[in-house]
């Protein structure tokens, strides 16, 4: 019996070990190059997914935050800007806040933030704490690794906005992959990049085409501006929105490089706007997916039976998914996941921003 136990210690014990060495595998440690600190994403063990899209490049790092906790602490800090001002030695007008993640193990909350304006911005990451105490994350001397985007969109600084900033839009880890949205200089370049983790080479994408209700056409230069991860009848999508508002579902398995994907449109929520960040979660046995705008507030989208809502295919005005705005929830910038009952926003109130735990509605 005490053969069998300590056989078994071993066997769990070098299972963790494996698993731990396949996702850090292809790590260096040095000095990890960012240009500039976008979207952001975890993976497995801690390993923290940096889009960096002047220097078209996804950038993984080992954050080494690994201590497993069972629920988060809530987290309200007033004047995070001037807190992360502070700790950077500069004034609040010179931060800015591109993206707000929660580790999934412990629990800390990661901030990607531009020091500074344009583009000699300096990328940083900062780490707020349960106490709400801030930290930054070096980058000098850190286990990393980077994938470089091999057809980014080209710089114009004349442009209205810059495309080139909209290399990256968001990001997320799934089943051994970063999956990529952004821009790219193909001709259908609205783009989707399924990229394996440990990386490998260079990351070509593929080309997303949608119809756009209320604007009555299919459409292939709009970016995705969010998405999550979504099971469907046991199928793996991508749940993307993109700007004025469709919801569209995209297959993993369709994102090949070099393909051209067609996504199905089951939601348009409203000319007008930008959505920011999306949360899903489950409650009371039912599905949810809280989704951030910027002109149209918080919507609380309903999850159940995403199978059933035809493709819209003609122009229409707000059809599909169902959904109440909370109107409680006033000028939100970002919103994050934070543990299983409650989301974590970037709250701007009059120029002040603050982090603020929201209770999953």
């Amino acid at each position: 019996m005490r053969q069998m136990i300590y056989r078994l210690a071993v066997a769990t014990c070098l299972t963790a070990a494996l698993a731990l060495c396949a996702s850090t595998a292809g790590l260096t440690t040095g000095k990890a190059e960012l240009k500039s600190a976008g979207p952001l994403a975890f993976g497995p063990d801690g390993i923290l997914f940096v889009g960096d899209s002047l220097g078209a490049a996804v950038v993984a790092i080992d954050t080494k935050d690994t201590k497993a906790v069972k629920s988060a602490a809530k987290i309200n800090i007033t004047g995070i800007n001037e807190k992360v001002a502070s700790l950077l030695g500069t004034m609040p007008d010179q931060i800015l806040i591109n993206d707000v993640k929660t580790n999934p193990i412990s629990k800390n909350v990661y901030l990607s933030v531009s020091r500074g304006k344009g583009p000699d911005a300096i990328p940083v990451i900062v780490k707020v704490d349960a106490a709400g105490k801030l930290s930054q994350l070096s980058l000098d001397n850190v286990d990393h690794s980077s994938v470089a985007l091999p057809d980014p969109p080209a710089a114009n600084a004349t442009a209205r906005r810059n495309p080139r900033l909209d290399t990256i839009t968001d990001m997320a880890y799934v089943n051994g992959s970063v999956i990529v949205a952004g821009l790219s200089n193909e001709e259908f370049s609205s783009d989707l990049r399924s990229i394996p983790f440990p990386f490998k080479g260079e990351a070509k994408g593929s080309s997303v085409e949608m119809y756009h209700g209320s604007h009555g056409r299919y459409e292939t230069q709009s970016p995705v501006r969010t998405f999550v991860p979504y099971t469907i009848e046991n199928t793996q999508y991508v749940l993307a929105a993109y700007t004025c508002t469709p919801l569209v579902k995209i297959p993993v398995s369709d994102l090949k490089a070099g393909a051209k994907v067609k996504g199905t449109t089951i939601a348009e929520l409203g000319a007008g706007n930008q959505p920011l960040d999306m949360v899903p979660y489950r409650k009371d046995n039912h599905d949810y997916i809280l989704l951030a705008n910027s002109a149209r507030g918080v919507m609380k989208l309903s999850a159940d039976n995403l199978e059933k809502y035809p493709s819209i295919t003609a122009p229409t005005e707000p059809a599909g998914v169902p959904y109440t705005t909370l109107s409680e929830l006033k000028g939100v910038k970002h919103l994050t996941k934070l543990d299983d009952s409650n989301a974590l926003m970037l709250v701007d109130n009059a120029g002040a921003m603050n982090l603020e735990t929201l209770p999953l509605p």
